[in-house]
């Protein structure tokens, strides 16, 4: 049996082109936004703590890629105060939670990429990455092809970890 080539040339992904588009010059700080919107689900926030929120990547490593982030816009770790640190470690270790629990992760890659060097996407307002990854979960599409597939859609993963929230928040209430 021939290997299908020409039925695998094409990976369509059509919500990264948002990613591509968008003008990396405008000064939009969608984190920001984030941060101060009435709507969650709109921005796909998880959860809000008192100094920092955790945030679903619209333009995800991988399945889960969640980010915790202080509401006050720094791009400079010193600059944090002593309750932004801590709540975003705390978020950190809530993201392991759900994550395990929602994706089936076996371990994490948690980190912050800090100025252009690091290679920061968005170095003005600074947040830390939380990666859920699996055992032998390294395949041939970013050896080869230089592309990552994800397998889940952003809103049903959201749903996913909001319901997971929710029952969670009930039986500790309980």
């Amino acid at each position: 049996m021939e290997f299908p080539k020409k039925q695998l040339e094409n990976l369509w992904a059509p919500w990264r082109v948002e990613y591509f588009e968008r003008d990396q010059k405008s000064n939009d700080d969608f984190l920001l936004k984030a941060a101060h919107t009435s709507d969650d689900a709109a921005h796909f926030i998880v959860t809000r703590r008192k100094h920092a929120f955790l945030i679903l990547n619209k333009y995800p490593y991988t399945t889960g890629h969640l980010m915790a982030v202080p509401y006050r816009k720094t791009a400079e770790m010193s600059a944090l105060s002593d309750e932004e640190a801590l709540d975003l470690w705390h978020l950190a270790l809530h993201a392991q939670n759900l994550l395990k629990v929602v994706v089936h992760a076996h371990g994490f890659n948690i980190g912050l990429n800090l100025g252009c060097g690091s290679g920061a996407g968005f170095k003005e307002h600074l947040h830390l990455h939380i990666v859920p990854r699996w055992e032998n979960d390294q395949n041939f599409m970013p050896l080869l092809a230089g592309t990552r597939v994800i397998p889940n859609g952003l809103e049903k993963l959201y749903r996913e970890l909001i319901a997971y929230q929710e029952k969670e928040s009930s039986l500790q209430s309980a």
